[in-house]
């Protein structure tokens, strides 16, 4: 995996993006994780609060699997496929935070298995296509990206 970095936001081009808030992984066992990107984490500032959907709970695409909440903005998290929940990120329930310092790692969201993993993708953008759309997004909202610490 290659991390392209932008005006300090880490940009992975192994990851799959709708160019808005949400990055998305596909696992082996037919399950994709979910997780909010390094522009989005620096949009919203210090995450507060999450309220996950439950496990088990189906979602259509653009409806939220999760909420979060900052000092700067409260919004869902929604998914780009429809599917169901199976996990949430018991680390991110534990400690929001965690999503402004390792939102690409230790900060997933959700993992979801898609109704139709063929389709699941078909929507989102990977690689360059992906890096640059990325870049365009920083840029329309002059976003410089920073890890939050404690």
């Amino acid at each position: 995996m290659a991390r392209e970095e932008y005006n300090g936001c880490e940009l992975p081009d192994d990851l799959f993006y709708d160019l808005d808030y949400v990055w998305v992984r596909p696992e082996d066992d037919g399950t994709f994780t979910l997780g909010i990107t390094d522009p989005a984490q620096t949009m919203a500032g210090r995450v507060q609060y999450f309220r996950f959907r439950k496990p088990g709970s189906h979602r259509a695409a653009g409806k939220p699997v999760a909420r979060l909440e900052s000092g700067k903005w409260a919004g869902g998290i929604p998914t780009p496929f429809d599917g169901t929940i199976e996990r949430i990120n018991p680390a991110v329930e534990a400690d929001p935070g965690l999503v402004n310092v390792a939102p690409y790692t230790d900060a997933w969201v959700v993992v979801m298995r898609p109704d139709d993993p063929q389709k699941a993708l078909e929507r989102l953008h990977t690689g360059p296509e992906a890096i640059v759309g990325l870049k365009q997004w920083i840029d329309r909202y002059d976003i410089h990206c920073m890890r939050c610490a404690d």
